[in-house]
């Protein structure tokens, strides 16, 4: 196994399948066909796997987890760079293309299955030393990237950094501020159990087939503990999911929704005392007022 890790500068070789070239020829050898429903683009830009592979921080002790390989073009990065590489792809016809490519890689492990159903902290178990700082890095079709992203965080893997590709508008969402029009209940859940970080932006020139819209690399490293205090995390995303119910209306209109009209007078008193304005809109909050919020609902019974 090699231990080198991929350079931006470094030239590709003869089986690198990230070419236009080299994609389409195993494309036709094998047959295949794309499959619009499975959100299916094939990355053909090395320059773009490279810095995926640089912001994983992967080296010869680490492990990675891949989801939705395809043909293997971002797996060959992984492969040099990690020490053991576990690739998930629902797509049975694409498995024994993966078989044949990495048939000389032991210490690349090919499963077929939906990530979003498979038992994930089993699956770690079977494929990762306890001891070892595992990355999740992938290009994510982008129909199943959130739920696929919450899974991850919600079942507490223990991930170094999560590292992917996906749809642009999503990873501003992601690493979003607030006060802006992409802040919202995404990004406060992601940046709840993690600090995000865009690394580029990719245009939709460098797959195969392209998709309508352009892309972003966006590394996510995961906190050692929730960013925000909170007694009971289902209560507080609620709370969240309210106050962004309705972006245009106030919190006081949002979260009497959420408590019952009955209470509005007992509600505008507390986030007086709270010293939150109810005038305010859900996406100006930071993450601790949120927690602010669920705290004192929480008291309340609420």
């Amino acid at each position: 196994m090699s231990e080198q890790a991929y350079k931006g500068n470094q030239p590709s070789h003869a089986g690198d399948v990230a070419t236009p070239k080299r994609t389409k020829e195993i494309i036709a050898k094998y047959g295949f066909s794309f499959k619009k429903s499975l959100g299916q683009n094939f990355l053909i830009d090395q320059n773009i796997l490279n810095k995926i592979v640089a912001a994983a921080q992967l080296d010869a002790s680490k492990a990675a987890l891949e989801i939705g390989p395809g043909i293997g073009a971002l797996t060959q990065r992984l492969a040099a760079s990690a020490a053991t590489v576990t690739a998930v792809e629902i797509d049975n016809r694409l498995i024994p293309i993966l078989n044949d490519i990495f048939a000389d890689n032991d210490h690349v492990s090919i499963v077929h299955g939906d990530v979003l159903k498979l038992d994930l902290q089993n699956l770690f178990k079977e494929k990762f030393s306890p001891d070892q700082k595992v990355s999740v890095v992938a290009n994510l079709p982008y129909y199943v990237t959130t739920p696929i992203l919450m899974k991850l965080l919600e079942e507490r893997l223990p991930l170094e950094h999560i590292v992917v590709m996906i749809q642009k508008e999503v990873a501003d969402r992601m690493a979003a501020s607030p006060g802006g029009k992409e802040y919202g209940s995404l990004s406060v859940a992601v940046q709840y159990y993690c600090k995000p970080e865009l690394v580029c932006i990719v245009p939709h020139s460098v797959f195969i087939p392209q998709p309508n819209v352009d892309s972003a690399v966006i590394k996510l490293t995961l906190r050692d503990k929730p960013a925000v205090d909170v007694p009971n995390e289902e209560h507080y995303f609620k709370v969240v999911q309210a106050c962004f119910a309705q972006r245009r209306k106030t919190l006081a209109n949002n979260l009497t929704a959420f408590v019952g009209k009955e209470k509005r007078e007992e509600l505008l008193t507390l986030l007086a005392e709270l010293e939150i304005d109810p005038t305010r809109r859900g996406e100006t909050l930071s993450l601790e007022e949120f927690a602010r919020i669920s705290r004192s609902f929480l008291e309340r019974g609420w």
